[in-house]
This record gives structure tokens, sequence and C-alpha cells, in this order.
């Protein structure tokens, strides 16, 4: 059951004006910052994976930045460098493209391991640590990352390490034949976004953030949570399970699901409609074609409470 109207509804409603018929992904994906996660959206170029990093950016009014990741990239070039000052003497430290509130990684799969892993500190820890200094990063901060399929010629594989830091991983998939009607005939995008004004600001964000952390969740709940961990463990299909800070992410998400529809206690079908997009990157099969185990049969197999 719906609850009230939340002050996030005028943000859901803005970005569905520049991404066209993705109403699902629009909800995770601003879900996704609310719970304090990262985002990585993975699926071919074209669909609108980099515009809707952009309309987030641009309606939470944060302070953004793109970073398009290519094999030749060095992590100096993500985190920064100290570069010598002749006049003074001494090396001062110039910040790279990660301190900022929201930064766009896109293509992170286009570059090496040793990039990729610029970003890990940044992404678990808020802060940058270079030559032995530790630097914070401003709040809030969140990466959103876009990754081609991995079958495209030119990527190098996230590690699973660098795939824990993101809370959710989605798809942004073709538009229907509607929305793709609209987007042809249409304003080019861009030029939509260029003239949408910002509708929450940061200190906003924060507040709902807060909200989101004081969501409630039942010893019921918590319990469905943990037995959906203990089956995931258990699935012969599976390499491994999900780890115990997985199932925290799977709670936070839950609580951001259920703030987007004013409700202020999480129900089983949060942590459903949440599931699939916290899980999938986490999980890998032993079959050696790759292929996932779905979602659905994975819920259906634990008791909802």
């Amino acid at each position: 059951m719906r609850g009230q109207e939340t002050s996030v509804a005028p943000l859901l409603q803005a970005a569905e004006t520049v991404i066209l018929g993705k109403t699902g992904q629009v909800r995770l994906a601003i879900a996704c910052l609310l719970a304090e996660g990262h985002l990585l959206i993975e699926d071919l170029p074209g669909v609108g994976k980099t515009t809707l990093a952009h309309t987030i950016g641009r309606l939470l009014g944060l302070e953004f930045r793109r970073l398009q990741f290519t094999s030749d990239m060095l992590p100096a070039d993500v985190v920064g460098a100290s570069i010598y000052d002749r006049h003074h003497a001494r090396f001062d430290f110039h910040p790279g493209p990660v301190f900022t509130q929201l930064l766009l990684a896109d293509e992170v799969n286009r570059a090496t391991p040793r990039t990729q892993s610029a970003l890990l500190e940044a992404m678990e820890e808020r802060q940058v640590t270079t030559e032995g200094e530790t630097r914070p990063l401003p709040e809030p901060f969140f990466v959103i990352a876009t990754q081609n399929p991995e079958n495209q010629v030119g990527t190098f594989p996230l590690p699973e390490s660098q795939l824990d830091r993101f809370l959710m991983r989605i798809s942004i998939g073709y538009p229907d034949s509607r929305a793709e009607r609209q987007l042809l005939a249409g304003q080019d995008r861009r030029h939509l976004l260029a003239e949408t004004p910002a509708v929450m600001s940061p200190e906003g964000l924060q507040h709902e953030q807060a909200q989101v952390r004081d969501v409630h969740a039942s010893d019921a709940l918590i319990a469905y949570v943990q037995a959906i961990l203990a089956h995931t463990r258990s699935t012969p299909e599976l390499q491994h399970g999900l780890s115990p800070r997985a199932g925290q992410a799977l709670l936070r998400a839950a609580r951001a699901w259920a703030h987007l529809d004013g409700r202020d206690a999480v129900v089983p079908e949060d942590v459903q409609a949440v599931f699939p997009s916290v899980a999938g990157h986490r999980l890998q099969t032993c079959n050696t074609a790759g292929e996932a185990v779905p979602a659905e049969a994975l819920l259906a197999a634990v008791p909802i409470p």
C-alpha cells in the first residue's frame, strides 16, 4: 500500500520527463542515491546511460564532473597528483576529477584494473590517500559509473572488489515504441536537460537520506533478509552467497524504496523490488556459460513472513 507523497516526488517526475519510458530504472537510480550508495549502469552504447547520470546530477544541484575512462588512463588522472612549483620550490597537490559531489565514470570498464582501483578508497571511505596524505571528498559524494557489456572489444572486467562498492547495478534497455517515438519527434535530450532547473539542493538530498535511515525495519523483515542471504549461500548453482555487507546494502536499498512510496516502514515487497539490482552483480554462477540465476527463483524459495 502506498503512503503519502514525499518531497522526492518532484524529483521523480522531473527525471521522467527527460528519461522517457523508464520509470523503474529512474526509481532505482534515485533510491540508490537516497540509500547513500554508488550506481553502476551496464548496457549497450546509446540507450541513455550517460543521460540518466547527467539528469540526476542536474536535478539535485550537485557539483558534477564527467570522466571518460580509456585504456591509457592512469590513477593520477582520477585522484590527482602533486606537481612541482618552481617559484615556491615545493610540490602542490592538484585534485583530480574525483573531488566532486557526483562523479560520472563513463565506460569505466575500458580502463585497466590499475586505474579502476583508484576509485576503491574513494567509493568505500569517501576519501583519497595520495603520497601518505589523506584528503576527504566533498559531501555528499556519489559515483555513477557506466560500462559496456564485457563481450565488447576493449573492455576489462571489473573485479569483485570493485563491483561490491556499487550498491546497485541496473540496465536501461531499449525504449518501448511509444517512448522511442517521443524521443525521435521531440527535443534533443541534451538541450532539454540544459533547460531543466534543479528541484532539490544537496542539503535537501542529505535531509532525505537521513529520513531513509529512519525508515523502520521490523525484526520479521530483518529475519526475511537474513533468510535470503542464507539461501544464496546454500544454492549449489552459485559460486558463493551474499556477504553481510551485501545484506546491509539490500536493507538500505529497501528502506529507500519504501521512502519513495512515502512509507516509514519496510515491507517484503520493497526487498523484492530492489533485490535484482542489489544482488545481481554480486552473485556468480558455477556454470561456464555465465548464465545468471534469476532473482525471482531465488526469492521464490524463501518464505515471506
